[in-house]
């Protein structure tokens, strides 16, 4: 099994990174690339893997962040499916669009081999008609406006993981913080999501790298009006590339830096910080009120599993909640699961890796295996 990684696709620099089932660098390090586009970095990765003499391709899967309203399974890309997935394209402009190219020339690349679509909605589907429904008319319901929920593959590989560690007690109630570039917070009982605080699209829940999560709608309204020219795509470029972090700390999209401007000083780096370490944890509050309490916090994504500074001061606080960090156990790295909590900590808090192309892999077997 080899994997590719290419960070900082359409940015000034990009880097690839290519290694081995063991973790072995096989790339020479991060080498700086031209990718400036999904398709781009997508043939990086696939001639670096066709360069090692793998066997014939049986099957590409691919993760697609919104299926729209009438694909509810991870299934096979046909013509049709692919029509569903262009016009889902509307519910999730920053992700989508990218994706749907990559099938389309991977399909021309590997003609004759199964194709799969892993959704992130799917794992959401155990949410109430409670927690999914708007408080909208309802015929907007009945046209697919409604709580979707994304993150599941990310989700879902967590319950795995901790389902087969032998040292952890399984969590009943769980609160799952995907904390990367996009953001969500996740409510989960006995292993299903109950809750979760995107909506409809990506866009909402908690403040994220270039989304600003939840806004009044009069303030959306407000917006629109200001706009000039085409105002709904400069609306719609606003609330996907140019909001959240980016907006509150005037830098570029990466917590880091905005880390590193907090310690020398920067006042608008640590109101973006504390806006954004106050959406999640305001998120989680609600949801261990929601849940009657809670047996474990999990933190995942990029910020969630590196940031050392997000994760107690999200929780600061959280003590009479029986939620505490050790500070020695917290600052130390490790890309396996890991129990940061402090001894007295009635709540396990938990670093997880989020494991989305390992779900996707599985599911791509089993889907490949049924379909034989």
């Amino acid at each position: 099994m080899f994997e590719g990684e290419v960070i900082g696709i359409g940015g000034v620099k990009a880097s690839f990174k290519f290694r081995d089932a063991g973790g072995r660098d096989l790339s020479g390090g991060r080498n700086e690339v031209k990718a400036q586009t999904a398709l781009e970095a997508i043939g990086l990765v696939v001639g670096a893997v066709s360069g090692q003499g793998l066997p014939t391709v049986d099957a590409v899967g691919y993760r697609v962040v919104h299926p729209g309203a009438k694909l509810d399974r991870h299934q096979r890309i046909t013509e049709e499916v692919l029509k569903d997935l262009e016009e889902a394209v509307v519910f999730a402009p920053l992700h989508d669009p990218a994706v749907i190219e990559v099938i389309k020339d991977m399909m021309v690349k590997f003609p004759g081999v199964a194709h799969y679509a892993c959704f992130d909605t799917v794992f959401h589907q155990t949410m109430s008609e409670a927690a999914t429904t708007y408080p909208i008319p309802m015929e907007y319901r009945e046209r697919g406006v409604r709580r979707y929920g994304f993150h599941g593959l990310s989700c879902e590989s967590i319950v795995r993981q901790l389902r087969a560690e032998k040292e952890l007690s399984f969590p009943k109630r769980m609160v799952i913080a995907h904390l990367g570039s996009g953001c969500s917070v996740t409510a989960l009982v006995d292993g299903c999501s109950i809750d979760t605080t995107m909506g409809l699209t990506p866009t909402g829940g908690v403040v994220m790298g270039t989304r600003p999560g939840d806004l009044d709608p009069g303030l959306v309204l407000y917006l629109l009006r200001q706009m000039k020219g085409d105002q709904v795509a400069a609306l719609e470029k606003m609330l996907n590339h140019d909001a959240g972090m980016v907006a509150l700390s005037g830098m570029l999209n990466d917590m880091k830096a905005v880390r590193e401007a907090v310690v020398k000083g920067d006042a608008q780096a640590s109101l973006a910080v504390e806006i954004f370490t106050r959406s999640v944890k305001k998120a989680l509050g609600g949801f261990i009120a929601l849940m009657g309490g809670i047996d474990a916090v999990v933190f995942a994504g990029g910020i969630g599993e590196h940031d050392t500074r997000s994760r107690p001061e999200i929780l600061a606080g959280m003590d009479d909640l029986g939620i505490s960090v050790n500070s020695e156990l917290n600052g130390a790295g490790g890309d396996a699961v890991r129990q940061i909590s402090a001894s007295d900590s009635v709540t396990a808090v938990l670093v997880v890796p989020a494991k989305e192309d390992w779900m996707i892999a599985m599911h791509v077997h089993r889907m490949a295996q049924s379909a034989k």
